[in-house]
């Protein structure tokens, strides 16, 4: 016998009635389900958790494979290290990030919020430690019922218990990017110190953002969850403007499940004017938002295919073709078919591309060296020695590079520019100013201001090279 839920009936509300926007809503029960889309969400999330949560356990180089050092303004990521001087490439990422999220938006709705959003993947998780304790949807409803007792205690403590340690897992590992790791860990175990008082050697700025994370995580999972999705992020509200009529979503196909209604089991309900929907609302006890997918498209549907994996199961048993919801756009539902390619997408695609092979040209083309030259600005603008004119600059050079190098400093330009200067030898992260003179002999300046480009150059690689455009000042030779 299929399992229903009770129905209420609303009521209209008035023009002038009173709404309670801070209502508390009731608690949800998402009833357990096995399918196609359920081991999608599985296979997708549990690889993104595990390189989480491991990422900053792998050392390359003797440090952390992803370290976002904010103290030294650098951020290690891989085998490379990056250097405020890269924020564009940030910045770039982030808006390749977002045409990327747009595009996928348009073609097959919110599989993002559904699939691999973080706040679904603990939401996942906080389920699952729920489920082990309290049971599925009909034992935790009855168990929310009962008295308190030393059972329902020890489930429900159970289950905050578990709550809490992937909270503070959740945290920690997050500050662990930021914070190696290790030492992280270290410094929360109690030590004596000279005095004999207990003390900690974790930082108070970095002990305080781990509990935060970990208390933000606790809140978000376990306790809000859909009110996040609902309420918290701003991707449902913009949302539609991306959907058009050919985007893939979770849709319920009105003109073969109505009318929907209970039905025995070799009836033939379609004499008897009824759809293949027979309303046990299994798509709505599996919701992790608690909507009904029959009302048509809401901006809460997080695309999450739950309820598809619940429909097909019901239609299995039930005997009658899969597919009564499933992933369609509106376009399928009334004309039989979509159009996948559209200028749209094509926009979306094509800046995809551009973008992506513009970034992948800025990454390959990065010099791990940065050069800075500014003109000395004194009283005198020029020098005159021996016939020859001079320029003194200040030369700073930062060696972004993960290994110490020796750098060369050469200058060209129209006419016989020289320098004279000993080699540089800078270890990594190091940051070194020094100052250049530049002459020229007095009969070759053509003009008053000459463009000279001073180049750093390391002597190990000579593909480590960065060149500064500065100006050159010189008097004109008399008539």
């Amino acid at each position: 016998m299929v399992e229903k839920i009770p129905v209420k009936e609303e009521t209209d509300v008035g023009a002038d009635a009173q709404v309670n926007l801070y209502q508390a809503s009731d608690k949800i029960y998402v009833r357990k389900i096995d399918g196609f889309y359920q081991n999608i969400r599985r296979y997708t999330g549990l690889p993104l958790l595990l390189g989480f949560v491991l990422m900053p356990w792998f050392s390359i180089d003797g440090r952390p494979a992803m370290l976002f050092d904010l103290p030294e303004r650098k951020f290690h990521i891989l085998w490379a290290t990056f250097w405020p001087q890269d924020g564009m490439l940030l910045a770039w990422l982030l808006i390749i990030a977002a045409f990327g999220l747009f595009a996928v938006t348009t073609l097959v709705g919110r599989v993002w919020c559904g699939f691999t959003c973080p706040q679904t993947v603990w939401t996942m998780m906080f389920m699952w430690a729920e489920r082990m304790f309290e049971g599925d949807r009909n034992k935790r409803i009855k168990l929310d019922k009962q008295p308190w007792s030393a059972e329902k205690l020890l489930r429900k403590g159970g289950k905050h218990a578990t709550w809490l340690l992937i909270a503070f897992i959740t945290g920690v590992t997050f500050v662990g990017y930021f914070t190696p790791v290790r030492e992280l860990l270290a410094g929360m175990l109690p030590y004596r110190d000279e005095t004999g008082f207990l003390s900690w050697g974790i930082h108070p700025a970095a002990a305080f953002w781990t509990f935060f994370f970990a208390g933000m995580t606790y809140l978000n999972a376990g306790w809000m969850r859909e009110q996040v999705c609902k309420f918290m992020c701003p991707y449902a509200r913009f949302q539609s403007v991306m959907y058009d009529e050919e985007t893939l979503a979770v849709n319920y196909d009105a003109a073969r499940g109505e009318q929907r209604g209970p039905r025995k089991a070799h009836e033939d309900y379609k004499a008897n004017g009824k759809g293949d929907c027979i309303d046990c609302s299994w798509c709505v006890q599996v919701c992790p938002v608690d909507i009904d997918i029959r009302e048509g498209l809401q901006y809460e549907c997080i695309n999450c295919g739950l309820c598809v994996d619940a429909c097909n199961s019901v239609m299995d048993k039930m005997g009658y073709e899969p597919g009564l919801i499933r992933f369609t756009s509106e376009d399928a539902l009334k004309t039989g078919h979509t159009r996948f390619m559209r200028p749209r997408l094509y926009g979306y695609s094509i800046a995809l591309v551009a973008m992506l092979s513009a970034f992948a040209y800025a990454l390959g083309d990065r010099q791990p060296l940065s050069v800075d030259v500014v003109r000395d600005r004194g009283a005198r603008m020029y020098r005159v020695s021996k016939e020859n004119i001079i320029n003194v600059y200040t030369v700073k050079i930062n060696n972004m590079d993960r290994v110490g190098h020796t750098y060369d400093i050469d200058v060209r330009g129209e006419g016989n520019y020289s320098l004279s200067h000993q080699p540089v030898y800078l270890e990594e992260g190091e940051i070194f100013t020094i100052p250049v003179r530049v002459k020229i002999p007095g009969d070759q300046v053509v003009a008053e201001k000459s463009e000279v480009f001073i180049t750093v150059t390391a002597e190990q690689d000579d593909g480590i090279s960065a060149e500064q455009k500065t100006t050159f000042i010189a008097p004109l030779p008399s008539p």
